[in-house]
C-alpha cells in the first residue's frame, strides 16, 4: 500500500482525532504530510507540524505557501479542521452560529482557495472534505452544527463540478459518532456518562462507536488514484445511520 508515494498532501485540524488518524495513514502509504493545526506542537514524525487557524485568513494562506514551497507542490487536501455545536436552533447565540460557521464552513473555503493553485498543477489532485452524518440525518440538539455540515456537503457537490475539468477531484465522507478526544469530553461532562456512551452506542445500527482509523481509511481511499472515478460523492462511515432502519427488539 504505497499509492502515494511521491505524492504530497494537507490535512487541517491533524493534531488529534480524525485528522492525526487521516495524516498518519497517508504518510504510512507514502506521502509527505503537513498537519495544519491551531497548537501542532507534539505532532510525531514523519508527519510535519505547520500552525494555522483556519478562521484568519492571512494564517491560512501563509501555512499552505510554506507546504508547497517546502513539498515542491500539492496533491491532497483534506479539509478537517471543525469544532462542535449543542443544542436547538434558539439555544445558541448568534455569536455562536458565526464562530461555528466560520471554522467549519469558512475555514474549509479559506484553505481550498489557498489550495486551488498548486492543486491544479498536480497531475492527481484531490479534495476530501471531513463532512457528518448530521448532514443527511436529523439528530436532536444539533441544529447549528448540522447547519455547518448540511453547506459541507452541498459545498462539496458544488466544488466538485467546478473543479472536475481542472482534474480535481473533491469528495467527502459523513461519518456517524466517532470515538474521538471530542466525544470523550462530551461523554465527561454528562450527568451519567455510562447511560451517555450506551444511548451514544445504540443509535448505530452495529451498535458500536465508528474508530477514528475506519473514517481515516475511507479518506485514504478518496484521495488516493484507486478513486479516480470517484468525485461529487459522499461516503458514509457511521455504521449504518443514515440507510438502516432496524427493527427493535
Amino acid at each position: 500500500m504505497n499509492e502515494f508515494a511521491g505524492r504530497s498532501a494537507i490535512v487541517t485540524g491533524g493534531a488529534s482525532g480524525i485528522g492525526l488518524a487521516t495524516a498518519r495513514l497517508l504518510a504510512a502509504r507514502g506521502a509527505r504530510v503537513a498537519v495544519l493545526d491551531l497548537d501542532p506542537t507534539g505532532v510525531p514524525d514523519p508527519l510535519v507540524g505547520v500552525r494555522s487557524d483556519v478562521t484568519d485568513n492571512a494564517s491560512v494562506t501563509s501555512a499552505v505557501a510554506e507546504v508547497v514551497e517546502r513539498f515542491g507542490g500539492l496533491d491532497v487536501l483534506v479539509n478537517n479542521a471543525g469544532i462542535g455545536a449543542a443544542g436547538t436552533v434558539e439555544a445558541n447565540g448568534l455569536d455562536e452560529w458565526h464562530r461555528v460557521l466560520d471554522v467549519n464552513l469558512l475555514g474549509l473555503v479559506r484553505v481550498t482557495r489557498a489550495a486551488l493553485p498548486a492543486l491544479r498543477r498536480s497531475d492527481a489532485a484531490a479534495i476530501v472534505n471531513v463532512c457528518s452524518i448530521v448532514a443527511t440525518a436529523g439528530l436532536p440538539d444539533r441544529a447549528l452544527y448540522s447547519a455547518s455540515k448540511g453547506a459541507v456537503l452541498s459545498l462539496t457537490r458544488a466544488m466538485a463540478v467546478d473543479h472536475v475539468g481542472e482534474g480535481i477531484r473533491v469528495n467527502c465522507v459523513n461519518p456517524g459518532t466517532v470515538d474521538t478526544p471530542w466525544i470523550g469530553r462530551l461523554l465527561g461532562a454528562a450527568d451519567d456518562p455510562a447511560a451517555e456512551l450506551a444511548a451514544l452506542q445504540a443509535r448505530q445500527p452495529t451498535g458500536r462507536l465508528v474508530a477514528m482509523d475506519e473514517v481515516a481509511h475511507a479518506i485514504a481511499y478518496l484521495a488516493s488514484p484507486h478513486a479516480a472515478s470517484v468525485t461529487g460523492t459522499d461516503v458514509a462511515v457511521d455504521g449504518g445511520m443514515y440507510g438502516l432502519r432496524v427493527r427493535q427488539r
